[in-house]
């Protein structure tokens, strides 16, 4: 067979871009979700600040004047049109880069995304409101699992594939890592058997926000705690929004790019992937925890940062490594 065709760095940009803002919507969809479980009697505001510092969105919200109760938070996430931060930015930026791949994406994938940027762009106050909230976040995530059933049905899997499936990846983890650093800070913690129920179920609730509660009672035990959940989050690579299994899946993707299509650029981000990798897996969750959980999520975070930069300098047109480092990226495609 002939040798592929090269794919033009504009493509391959929008293309992991795409990916990145749609498992963002999804992430956040999910934490908006999880959050308004975690509400407690008298510190609602405790719950939905976390949410704000998920994003190291304080300072917009100071900016704005504004203080993180649970109305302003909602509608701040998913019908402020003017925050980078947002569902309705970052689903408008993923249609954007949608229009600009039409050569390359499937007419199934393109109308999807247009349904779904319109449905979700007309959503109003009435629709985040008490028990409304539930099922707008439900509609939010089965919109984004049906653009991902729809790409792995009919995105031809060439160099294209491996860029959308890099940017997936590289936001799942790092979304993980922010949900578990958040909540573990909420979670209450004590001995006493109140305190055991209680952190229990707020541990439960974390496993759903991740889509893993049903995979992980498959290998935790029923008297399972916080070193559990880190490990599994962390560690499992049967999990798919594992930490541990999106870089193997990262590094099977690179190095995909570099032996079938020859790009000698992965040479850099396949170092920063065995760094990463030797981090995850280097220390077990006890340990992690004995050190500070934070401390090490952070420094994942920053590693990510990292990769991604990687692979943007090597691969992209204009890679701007202080934007990517935030999570109010404003990246933009011409056709």
């Amino acid at each position: 067979m002939p040798r592929p065709a090269p794919l033009l760095a504009r493509y391959a940009e929008g293309l992991f871009w795409m990916a990145r803002y749609l498992e963002r919507i999804e992430n956040l969809a999910r934490l908006v979700d999880v959050t308004q479980t975690f509400e407690s009697p008298g510190r609602e505001t405790e719950a939905w600040q976390a949410l704000i510092r998920i994003n190291a969105d304080e300072d917009e919200l100071a900016r704005r004047g504004l203080t993180a109760t649970p109305e302003a938070v909602k509608h701040f996430y998913l019908l402020d049109h003017a925050n980078p931060t947002g569902i309705q930015t970052s689903l408008e930026a993923a249609r954007t880069n949608a229009r600009t791949l039409r050569p390359l994406i499937s007419t199934e994938m393109w109308k999807q995304i247009n349904i779904f940027h319109r449905e979700i762009g007309a959503l109003t106050e009435a629709d985040i409101t008490g028990d409304q909230l539930s099922p707008v976040c439900a509609r939010i995530k089965e919109g984004v699992q049906a653009h991902t059933g729809i790409t792995e049905g009919t995105l031809f899997r060439d160099q294209g594939w491996c860029f959308y499936q890099l940017g997936r990846l590289i936001e799942r983890a790092d979304q993980t890592t922010r949900l578990l650093d958040i909540r573990y800070h909420l979670l209450v913690h004590g001995h006493s058997e109140e305190r055991r129920v209680a952190e229990l179920t707020q541990w439960n609730g974390v496993l759903r926000a991740v889509a893993g509660y049903h995979a992980f009672r498959r290998v935790g035990g029923a008297d399972f705690g916080a070193v559990d959940v880190v490990a599994f989050l962390l560690h499992d690579t049967s999990f798919p929004r594992s930490v541990a299994l999106c870089v193997a899946e990262i590094d099977a993707l690179l190095t995909r790019l570099r032996s079938r299509y020859g790009l000698r650029g992965t040479v850099a981000a396949l170092e920063r992937v065995e760094e990463l990798r030797a981090g995850v897996l280097g220390r077990p969750a006890a340990r992690v925890l004995a050190d500070g959980l934070h401390q090490f999520l952070d420094g994942v975070q920053r590693d990510l940062i990292l990769l991604a930069g990687e692979i943007g300098t090597a691969f992209f047109r204009d890679w701007r490594p202080l934007e990517a480092a935030s999570q109010s990226q404003s990246q933009t495609q011409t056709a």
